[in-house]
């Protein structure tokens, strides 16, 4: 009897020089859009994963950024090293090269790399979309790859045979043993030989402005290098994920693209990223909203902040980069000599020494959560943490609360609890116009995630803000749901 429990799924890597179609034709394969695609060169930096079935074999499929295997510049070198991650991770490769265009040097250099991997290497003639073109794939047999293939990924041509060639040589996909995690990007082992249950995924996306750290908070949670991080507001732009285990509990942490204004995006991949990165925002159960220590709460922060709350996702408020608040705090009581005192002045009218230091003392960490829920009052069930992802201080308690968001978001109250409370509250204190009282005859939680209640009252009038306020806080001083949105609902009797 075969041993399953140490084997993995088998694994496709897509991998070519910059703007190729990689990402078109990994979104192909995999049957949904889960790369950004566009005209752009170089959209694709980080790996990304999806899964695959192709005649009844499941397989994962990994999209690797634009590869030039020589360039020393930061982004380039960098999408280089996480392609070579997926290289090294890969069953087979599948080498997409542009069939419109002539042979390159950094083809040429790719393709021996990828021959010295002894790994099997299929080339993807790309942009083959008319008889006339075949003629144009002859010249790519100088790449050494025996295995040439015309397709058209965004129309789908040649597809079908390139993946029944790489099912042939693909190892056969053994389910993984019940106590490991699910397969990168797969929810469910519903259809597999012997069917097991899949285990609870918590989905966490990191959301924030650009340049506040999310991709080093993504890979210091998960103790790897799983996203590309530079100095570059913006490099992240398609959402990149990864699976953690702790404690028995699986939790997927997604790395979303920086969230700017629509004014502020000028490249159709910066709009994409934007568009993608709030759509990955509501498929996920929890939002981790990363603030930059250093600037404060700003407004694109609380539109931010609202995607979050509006969407029904439980909040952890991340306050990033606390340990540089100190390091300037000391700047600033340094004494003021030269262009260095000029400095000290500087910081002393940044706004975050203004909001957060207290009598000769330093920065005081209460004070600045005061200032933070002062400026996100609509999220103040959200939990506070101050962290550096840098240096991985307090990365630790992000865990803790997740946990402790998830149980509450999931959390549930019997109807007749629910009205034992209902009759204990007393109402007159609820500031309301008498023309919008209501008469609540009984209520009940309707759903969780995120906790749903509906009122039954004597008669159809939408609740007063404040009412619903004053019933809000009542639920959550009897009951918790720390760190996720409660929604009310209103059905009068009929």
């Amino acid at each position: 009897m075969t041993d399953t429990k140490n084997l993995k799924p088998a694994t496709l890597a897509i991998v070519g020089r910059p703007n190729v179609g990689k990402s078109t034709l990994f979104n192909r394969i995999i049957g949904r859009r889960r790369a950004i695609v566009g005209d752009e060169p170089g959209i694709t930096r980080d790996r990304l994963y999806g899964e695959a079935d192709w005649n009844g074999r499941r397989f994962t499929v990994v999209d690797t950024g634009g590869i030039i295997p020589e360039d020393k510049d930061l982004i380039p070198a960098e999408i280089f090293r996480q392609a070579r991650v997926a290289l090294q991770e890969a069953d087979v490769v599948v080498m997409v090269v542009d069939g419109r265009s002539e042979v390159a040097g950094p083809d040429i250099e790719l393709a021996r790399l990828l021959l010295r991997s002894g790994k099997p290497v299929f080339l993807a003639v790309n942009k083959i979309d008319a008889p006339k073109l075949e003629a144009h794939i002859h010249d790519f047999h100088r790449l050494g790859i025996r295995e040439l293939l015309p397709i058209s990924a965004e129309h789908g041509t040649g597809v079908a045979e390139l993946l029944d060639e790489v099912v042939k040589i693909l190892p056969e996909a053994v389910w993984p043993a019940a106590d490991e995690a699910v397969w990168p990007g797969s929810p469910t082992r519903e259809d597999g030989p012997e069917a097991r249950p899949a285990q609870t995924e918590v989905k966490i996306a990191i959301i924030g402005r650009p340049n506040v750290g999310k991709s080093t908070l993504l890979n210091k949670l998960t103790e790897s290098e799983r996203a590309i991080v530079s100095p570059i507001p913006g490099t992240t732009r398609d959402a990149v994920d990864e699976l953690v285990e702790r404690d028995g509990q699986s939790y997927r942490f997604i790395d979303t693209a920086g969230i700017r204004r629509k004014g502020k995006t000028e490249l159709m991949a910066e709009k994409l990223s934007v568009v993608m990165a709030r759509k990955h925002l509501e498929s996920a159960d929890i939002a981790l909203l990363i603030i930059d220590a250093t600037e404060g709460v700003t407004a694109l922060d609380a539109n931010i902040a609202g995607y979050a709350h509006e969407s029904g996702r439980s909040v952890i408020i991340v306050v990033n980069k606390w340990d540089l608040v100190a390091q300037r705090a000391a700047q600033a009581k340094a004494p003021r000599t030269g262009s260095g005192g000029m400095a000290s002045r500087k910081m002393r009218r940044d706004s975050t020494f203004a909001i957060a230091r207290s009598s000769g003392k330093g920065i005081d960490r209460n004070q600045y959560e005061e200032r933070v829920r002062g400026e996100l009052k609509f999220l103040n069930y959200a939990p506070v943490v101050f962290v550096s992802a840098v240096s991985g201080r307090n990365v630790d308690k992000i865990f803790d609360l997740v946990a402790e968001v998830a149980r509450q978001r999931r959390k549930r109250i019997p109807t007749g609890e629910m009205n034992r409370f209902l009759a204990h509250i007393d109402f007159e204190r609820a500031s309301v116009p008498v023309s919008r009282r209501v008469k609540i005859l009984y209520m009940t939680q309707a759903a969780t995630s995120p906790p749903t209640f509906i009122l039954f009252t004597d008669r159809n009038v939408k609740l007063h803000f404040s009412y619903e306020r004053f019933l809000e806080n009542q639920i959550r001083h009897a009951f918790g749901f720390q760190g996720t949105p409660i929604w009310i609902k209103v059905r009068a009797r009929s």
